[in-house]
């Protein structure tokens, strides 16, 4: 499976000049976790996470103690571009999936830009696969038996907490193609061709 079968897409993305609260007022809006931050051009400048937008905004409660707090000399941050990450790490839309959430899963990055010759086309998020991964045995039995009838085949598929058991091709390559074709649909975690 490929990051486009996955990426959300429209992008919500942001310019360097956007402020941190408007920014966080989109995060919130739309359930995200980070933006893009593009140029004029529309070309990717940067990533904004909750995580840069949230740090230094929170002031400590002065009711926390009964000596006053020291207010720090530095004013927050007001702009996206005083926060983000300019060399955010991105994938492509024709990348493996399980590339992709190898990235998603070793590191701290939450959610990648993805970029198709320079130009943003998506975001992919680990919710985004975790909403994949989380569908339904018979929705994905019955998009693997429509492959098989489109091919022309009478195969049989189940499928049993995203596991595809298929049943009919006879010959190596046929077995093949079953693989191929019931591992391309979303949800699958894996294929046994009997």
């Amino acid at each position: 499976m490929f990051v486009k079968d996955v990426m959300s897409t429209p992008v919500f993305s942001v310019h360097e000049g956007t402020s941190v609260r408007e920014a966080l007022r989109l995060l919130d809006k739309h359930a995200i976790t980070s933006l893009p931050v593009v140029d004029r051009d529309g070309a990717l400048v940067g990533v904004v996470s909750e995580a840069d937008l949230l740090r230094d905004t929170v002031p400590h409660d002065p009711r926390r103690r009964m000596i006053p707090t020291v207010v720090p000399e530095d004013a927050p941050a007001r702009t996206v571009s005083e926060v983000m990450t300019s060399r955010p790490v991105t994938v492509g839309p024709t990348d493996d999936l399980a590339t992709a959430v190898e990235l998603l899963t070793s590191t701290s990055v939450k959610s990648a830009p993805v970029v198709d010759h320079g130009r943003l086309v998506g975001m992919v998020s680990r919710r985004d696969v975790v909403h994949l991964m989380a569908r339904r045995d018979e929705q994905i039995e019955a998009e693997v038996s429509e492959l098989f009838r489109a091919d022309g085949t009478d195969w049989i598929a189940e499928v049993v907490d995203g596991v595809v058991t298929v049943s009919g091709p006879r010959t190596a390559s046929e077995r093949n193609v079953a693989d191929v074709l019931a591992a391309s649909v979303p949800g699958v975690v894996a294929v046994r061709v009997e």
